[in-house]
């Protein structure tokens, strides 16, 4: 079993830019990177195909599966993405610096594969469905890359049961006089291949450049 992700407090302030000079870190922390990555290398010490630059969590995550709402209404499951590769991650629209930097890196991905982004989508899972309708949602994801990302919301349960599933942990804390509130949750993105098989797992560690170059070995493998 894996640990559950460390938690980043986050505080939502969407039209307040990061401070200068601040670069939060909502990726899971070296912790708990360290641990996951030490049960993977034992489980597959034996393995001599080339390395990976993420890690490998072949084996070691469930499948691509849940039942949601995309951000333009329609219910979605885990098949509704197929036949591509899918960058998953999960965040807030709120979130004032690391969901949008995430994003950021990962349009920078996706302009290093080329032609190859094609075979790629971007899904934006929200942890804060009480404000992330599907509207809001898809103006969030279009402004990074209407063409390439979809945000998915759903019901507090559906969230929680996805959430759980892949290990990611977030909170909602106490509101403000104001009725905004923080959430605290871990940040990961998930790798998962065109068959929907959860494949690398990438940290704020790994540059565009490495995820970019497992990437594009996910997408050219054919089974």
């Amino acid at each position: 079993m894996f640990p559950i992700l460390s938690l980043r407090r986050l505080q939502p302030n969407p039209a307040s830019p990061p401070r200068a000079g601040h670069r939060a870190r909502g990726f899971a922390s070296t912790v708990a990177i360290g641990a996951l990555l030490a049960m993977i290398s034992l489980a597959g010490c034996t393995n001599r195909a080339e390395p990976w630059h993420l890690t490998n969590v072949s084996g070691h995550l469930p499948d691509l599966d849940f039942t949601l709402t995309a951000d333009d209404g329609r219910p979605v499951n885990g098949d509704s993405f197929k036949g591509r590769a899918a960058l998953v991650y999960f965040g807030y629209t709120h979130c004032p610096d690391v969901c949008p930097e995430t994003m950021s890196r990962l349009m920078q991905v996706l302009g290093k594969l080329g032609p190859d982004a094609q075979k790629v989508r971007i899904l934006f899972i929200t942890v804060d469905p009480a404000r992330d309708t599907p509207h809001a949602l898809h103006d969030y994801v279009g402004a990074f890359d209407p063409e390439h990302a979809e945000g998915l919301t759903g019901t507090d349960w559906q969230i929680e049961s996805l959430a759980k599933r892949y290990r990611v942990a977030y909170q909602m804390e106490k509101r403000d006089p104001n009725g905004s509130y923080e959430v605290t949750h871990s940040s990961a993105v998930y790798v998962f291949d065109a068959q929907g098989r959860a494949r690398l797992l990438a940290t704020d560690h790994d540059t565009p450049d490495a995820i970019a170059a497992d990437l594009r070995r996910i997408v050219d493998q054919r089974s």
